[in-house]
């Protein structure tokens, strides 16, 4: 016997609901499981910076006492414990009475954003550690390694697709959700007594709608938040704030005052660039700068202490700071606070080494309200802008997202068994398409090509989805027309 198939032409609505159906559908089958383990990995790396300092807390703290050290002196034991012709990247000075410092060298074996950190006691001048550390939060081994898990799944930059996919699917599926619970909550409960099949069905929506509703906020920020640190949408978004004039302020490190400075990356520790490394020469690969390569000049240990002095006053207050050496002549040393926490402490200051005159200057204060707004949304996605409560509520919508996920996949299994409303179950995406009318058509194709353009990940996938729908529409047609021919 025949099933009923779609009517020839549906009203606008009829088709938008229809479509939308399709798709919340297939995200949920196909791009759950990317979402779900983005979710996990996520919720145990903001889950373990307490665990990361239990881990490494010979390396992290001291119990000495006395009075510190010069920080040239703390330096110099670095150096001297780093082996022949270090070359340091940053250091950290510790920023409380029993904690380390953290002086950093630059390892090109050790990939993008990594760099070797070496922990002297401030008293001391023992060393207390020697290990890679990623990104400008300094993260260590283990939560570099959950990062890696999280960001990529530990393949490198082919991984960061996955993660991609599901940042770009997410905001769909939670607005759709959002509009599918709107439309179907207006229709009438049929009087009947429902099987226990169907009451599972609909309890299994009912727990899945009600979470995915109450987690809506978090999932668009996370999407957001996700995309800035794509491969390929966050390079879109990237010129897309460079052309709206969004882009966080750097401080000038160019000792000649007619060269600008270039616009701050809060995702560089994500990009496998060079752009978070040090000043040195070799690193600008302009044509001009291949052929005349600036001599380096040395980095000595008691220039950062007169360094420090000059950020001091000049107004860096904050207890967590970094200071970056330059190794090029025209280049300035930077100094930049690193409290990261509310309220935010990231103002930085560029000073000449030579005469200790402050550069620039730039203060967190005055930064345009899309760069706050960026550097929090970032900080917040980490799980430190509000210390302990942050990782929480990360914690709270992670595994929310992961609960939603699989009431999701329960309500499909469910409803495979399952048909209540007399709708041919194999009604495809390209069967609804086909059935809309030409004024939804025309617009949904110009949506989604701008879509597929601005986020290339989604733009591949939304392709396969389509291919396999195109299948499931080709068998669904055989079935029906051998159906037909049976009667």
């Amino acid at each position: 016997m025949s099933q009923p198939a779609v009517s020839h032409k549906m009203t606008v609505k009829a088709a938008s609901l229809a479509l939308l159906k399709r798709i919340h559908f297939y995200i949920g089958l196909f791009v759950g499981p990317f979402i779900f383990i983005a979710a996990l990995t996520g919720t145990l790396y903001v889950l373990t910076p307490q665990f990361e300092n239990y881990l490494y807390a010979d390396a992290l703290f001291t119990s000495s006492k006395g009075q510190a050290q010069p920080l040239s002196r703390q330096i110099d034991a670095a150096v001297n414990a780093a082996g022949t012709n270090p070359k340091i990247y940053a250091v950290r000075p510790a920023p409380h009475t029993g904690d380390t410092t953290r002086v950093m060298f630059s390892d090109p074996l050790l990939g993008a954003s990594k760099s070797r950190a070496i922990f002297i006691d401030p008293a001391t001048l023992a060393v207390k550690g020697d290990m890679t550390v990623y990104g400008t939060s300094g993260i260590l081994p283990f939560r570099t390694w959950l990062d890696d898990l999280h960001r990529g799944l530990l393949l490198g930059d082919a991984g960061r697709i996955y993660s991609e996919l599901a940042a770009s699917w997410l905001w769909v599926a939670a607005l759709g959700g959002v509009i599918l619970w709107l439309t179907g909550r207006r229709k009438t409960r049929m009087p009947r007594k429902l099987s226990e099949k169907t009451e599972k069905q609909h309890r299994s929506r009912r727990w899945h709608s009600t979470i995915g509703l109450a987690l809506m906020a978090g999932l668009l920020f996370f999407s957001a938040t996700g995309l800035t640190w794509s491969q390929w949408a966050g390079d879109n978004i990237g010129v897309l704030r460079a052309y709206m004039g969004w882009l966080t302020p750097a401080v000038n490190t160019n000792l000649d005052a007619q060269v600008a400075a270039a616009p701050a990356d809060e995702h560089a520790e994500h990009h496998a660039a060079m752009a978070d490394m040090p000043d040195m020469p070799g690193m600008d690969m302009s044509t001009h700068a291949m052929h005349e390569q600036p001599k380096a000049v040395p980095v000595m240990a008691h220039t950062f202490d007169t360094v420090v002095a000059a950020a001091r006053a000049s107004g860096i207050e904050a207890n967590k700071i970094e200071i970056r050496p330059a190794y090029i002549p025209d280049k300035a040393w930077t100094v930049t606070e690193v409290d990261r926490s509310w309220p935010t402490q990231v103002d930085a200051v560029s000073v000449d080494p030579a005469t200790m005159r402050i550069v620039d200057h730039v203060y967190f204060a005055d930064f345009p309200l899309l760069a706050k707004l960026t550097r929090w949304g970032v900080d917040a996605h980490m799980g430190i802008l509000f210390g302990l409560w942050n990782q929480v509520i990360l914690a709270v919508f992670g595994i929310g997202l992961c609960v939603m996920i699989a009431w999701g996949y329960r309500l499909w299994w469910l409803r495979r068994s399952v048909n209540t409303d007399g709708v041919n179950p194999v009604i495809t995406l390209m069967k609804t398409w086909k059935s809309a009318p030409f004024t939804l058509q025309c617009p949904i194709f110009l949506i989604t090509l701008g879509l597929a353009i601005s986020l290339p990940v989604m733009g591949v996938s939304l392709v396969i989805f389509m291919l396999i729908d195109i299948v499931r529409w080709a068998r669904s047609e055989r079935a029906l027309q051998t159906a037909r021919t049976s009667d």
